[in-house]
């Protein structure tokens, strides 16, 4: 039977962000709410895959920042965004292009005065930009962490993690093919989320290491390295194999995770 190679992400539907998984499951278990799987699998998930653009002050005061800010009050034609922003028609139609690509814009219709002509087009933000464009998400996760950690043994806290990481896993289809293939996988995974891990590793029977050059959940590691705990669970349930925890925890985490397959 010849072996299918593993799925890459960009051939699967992107499960909903750690922070939006995580965030919740901190908040029902700490409030004794129970959330049955299958409801958990079926929960709304964004359509649109959007660029994280920076939220910083810097990025607001350029011009396409400011753009960005003014499509935030409302949907708008060119025109008005020209006039309210001093800028040339062209200039915008350059910046709503380069937003639309980036599925940060959209077009909404049509904005229909009575006057003799073509209708003007509405551009807008997607829902999912107001998300990209928080910097609040990372401090509460780790003011979060915090809180439900003086409130449950630490034992309490490594399962939060562990379930954590399965429902991050729900959704994609496990990796299959070799040790190596299932790896690579799980790293590309990781970078969806924000990483930048690569796969290494002398071969098959020694197993590979998943090496990240920093940590997509930073803010909430330094809270409790224990958040790496849910990471390890979901690259096991995604790639079938034997997963451990060699993190470096510190001012700049970086992860590492060793794969092994499992025996038996």
């Amino acid at each position: 039977m010849r072996r299918r190679r593993a799925p890459t992400p960009s051939n699967v539907e992107a499960p909903p962000t750690f922070v939006q998984y995580f965030f919740d499951l901190l908040y029902f278990h700490g409030s004794g709410v129970i959330l049955d799987p299958a409801d958990w699998a079926r929960r709304p998930r964004p359509g649109v895959t959007i660029a994280t653009l920076p939220g910083s002050q810097r990025f607001f005061e350029s011009t396409r920042g400011r753009v960005v800010d003014h499509l935030r009050r409302g949907p708008a034609t060119v025109d008005e965004i020209a006039a309210a922003l001093d800028l040339t028609d062209n200039a915008v139609r350059a910046h709503l292009i380069t937003l639309e690509r980036d599925g940060f814009a959209r077009a909404y219709g049509v904005r229909r005065d009575g006057s003799v002509g073509k209708p003007a087009a509405l551009f807008g933000l997607v829902p999912e930009a107001e998300a990209a464009l928080s910097r609040a998400y990372a401090p509460l996760v780790r003011a979060m962490v915090g809180a439900i950690r003086r409130r449950l043994s630490p034992g309490g806290m490594r399962a939060v993690f562990r379930e954590a990481g399965r429902r991050l896993a729900t959704g994609r289809p496990p990796a299959e093919g070799s040790l190596r293939e299932r790896a690579a996988f799980g790293a590309a995974v990781l970078n969806e989320l924000g990483g930048l891990a690569t796969v290494e590793g002398p071969g098959e029977a020694s197993g590979f290491r998943i090496r990240g050059r920093g940590c997509p959940l930073s803010e909430a590691v330094r809270e409790d390295p224990g958040v790496c705990t849910a990471v390890t669970t979901m690259l096991a349930d995604l790639t079938g194999a034997d997963v451990r925890q060699r993190c470096e925890h510190g001012e700049h985490p970086q992860c590492r995770f060793e794969l092994a397959a499992k025996r038996g």
